[in-house]
């Protein structure tokens, strides 16, 4: 039925079946160019966008992990909290213990994991709602943060460890033509490995996008219309080469830009072309039924969990390294942004859909606006409640949507 009203009614047709998804870019950009605009130009200066990297890349390596628990039909209120626990016990480990970074490293990773573990069976196998269990695993690691600090400050921390957050990956050619680069571009440095990874992120996206087009065509399978897709790829394309350049002008790249888009690559496979990823949609769709199926649900939920407790144990060391300092308020309502995130980026709030894609879209529109609206001068206070508007919007177009 729905291939055949997308050949009947072309491009029209295929945007109403799309509007969220692409409209989610489509927004991206309209408040990017909205706050570019506003900024005088600020926004997408080489620094800014190198700190929005920075700022928001442990959000969204969560908002990957917190998709998964949504979609498989539950919620996760602690990250925030563990998060915080995880960047208090590194410090404890580094500066007190004096432990390696990359022993410290693991152990975060190892606790983490155990502590979506913990929850996971709760919810999984006593089936304790996860709206409980995860509250009451907020209140904990709050409170074990506090007690594992003494209410203190912890650090700073060493060089190699803050390199977690704020490293660069070094340039690959030599600093004499490095140089003459800078020049001709006008700035004092250029990356040329920032604009080579660029180059080839653009090629395999197009790649990407045409051997699914011709997979589509081979199954006859109707695909979006050929016009929209060099549209489409073609303002993805120019927004990757402009961000490489402008990351190019100023430093590089960061090292949490790699970690994330490598997750991101990682989470977008497994959701969509593994047979665990098509599990979780169908656990989150209808529990019962995917029971019945055969498939191991309780498995399923536990396994959300525990990837959740290693990402946020990840965010936890991102952050911490990114502040050099562990403090008893970090991770403070971070779970409000990473929950929001996911929602904004198109997930259903009764689980079995959403995309990681949209995740990140998600993360990155709310990033854009907490930069956007500091940089301009709004206070916190109406930044809270223009987020809370533009979440509360986009779970109504959610719902206006499925009631159509």
């Amino acid at each position: 039925m729905e291939q055949a009203t997308n050949n009947s009614g072309g491009l029209g047709a295929y945007l109403k079946h799309h509007i969220r998804e692409y409209g989610l870019l489509f927004a991206l950009i309209a408040i990017m160019l909205i706050f570019q605009i506003w900024t005088n130009g600020t926004l997408l200066k080489p620094v800014n966008i190198t700190n929005l990297f920075l700022q928001n890349s442990y959000i969204i390596i969560m908002a990957l992990g917190m998709l998964v628990v949504i979609v498989s039909g539950n919620i996760d209120l602690s990250v925030g909290s563990v998060m915080g626990f995880i960047g208090a016990f590194a410090a404890v480990m580094v500066v007190e213990w004096d432990m390696p970074v990359a022993v410290t490293m693991l152990a975060s990773l190892g606790v983490g994991i155990l502590i979506g573990a913990a929850q996971g069976y709760f919810v999984a196998y006593w089936k304790i709602p996860s709206f409980i269990v995860t509250l009451a695993g907020m209140l904990v690691f709050r409170g074990l943060s506090l007690w594992l600090l003494e209410g203190q400050s912890i650090g700073p921390f060493p060089q190699s460890f803050q390199q977690i957050s704020t490293g660069f990956i070094p340039d690959i050619v030599p600093t004499g033509f490095s140089k003459s680069l800078a020049e001709i571009a006008g700035s004092r440095n250029f990356n040329v490995l920032a604009v080579l990874l660029g180059l080839v992120a653009v090629l395999a996206i197009i790649y990407v996008g045409m051997r699914e087009r011709a997979r589509n065509a081979r199954y006859g399978v109707v695909g979006e219309p050929f016009a929209f897709f060099v549209v489409r790829n073609a303002i993805v394309a120019g927004a990757l080469l402009f961000v490489s350049f402008k990351l190019a002008t100023f430093r590089g790249l960061p090292n949490v830009l790699i970690s994330m888009v490598v997750l991101t690559v990682i989470y977008a496979f497994l959701t969509a072309n593994t047979t665990i990823g098509r599990r979780v949609y169908a656990l989150g769709g209808n529990e019962k039924a995917a029971k019945l199926s055969g498939i191991k649900t309780e498995r399923l939920t536990f396994l959300a969990f525990v990837n959740m407790g290693m990402l946020a144990a990840l965010g936890g060391l991102i952050f911490a390294a990114r502040l050099n300092t562990a403090t008893p308020k970090a991770g403070f309502a971070v779970e409000l942004d990473v929950i929001a995130a996911v929602f904004i980026g198109g997930a259903s709030m009764s689980g079995g859909s959403g995309k990681i894609v949209g995740a990140v879209v998600g993360a990155f529109i709310m990033g854009v606006m907490n930069n956007g609206m500091s940089i301009v001068g709004i206070g916190i206070d109406f930044q809270q409640v223009i987020k809370g508007l533009v979440l509360l919007a986009a779970v109504f177009f959610d719902v206006y949507n499925k009631s159509k």
